[in-house]
């Protein structure tokens, strides 16, 4: 084999290591750096869920682990790891927004079914 052919074998596997580096390593390096943004920017008052799914609010931040408020007078301590996401002010109220809208919007689609039956109610009385 000369210099050539050894060339070319290898090109499948330098194809490999590049879709590699775009496909997994850079998205999870960028993941990793929007996470530990996320955990430096951490302060006391801040809403948090835990990755156990338990919310509260940040009492103090500690070196490696913060303590949170989940109740009156309950706070609990957890590992800085262990914090899923940041709550954003208006994340709580858009979800009460979406709640409250549900059932007027199901109302509509009742008048609307009401509606319809009474149009065909009126057309079969029409063809009799």
């Amino acid at each position: 084999m000369d210099m050539t052919e050894q060339l070319t074998a290898f090109w499948p596997i330098i194809l490999m290591v590049v879709i590699f580096y775009f496909l997994l390593w850079r998205p999870q390096k960028k993941q990793q750096k929007r996470r530990q943004e996320m955990l430096d920017s951490l302060k006391p008052g801040a809403k948090i869920v835990t990755v156990g799914g338990v919310m509260g609010t940040i009492v103090s931040l500690h070196d490696d682990y913060l303590v949170i408020r989940v109740a009156d007078k309950v706070e609990i301590r957890v590992t800085r790891a262990a914090v899923a996401q940041v709550l954003s002010k208006g994340s709580e109220g858009k979800k009460a927004a979406k709640k409250a809208e549900k059932p007027e919007v199901v109302e509509a689609n009742n008048d609307v079914k009401a509606e319809a039956a009474q149009a065909a109610d009126e057309n079969q009385k029409d063809a009799q």
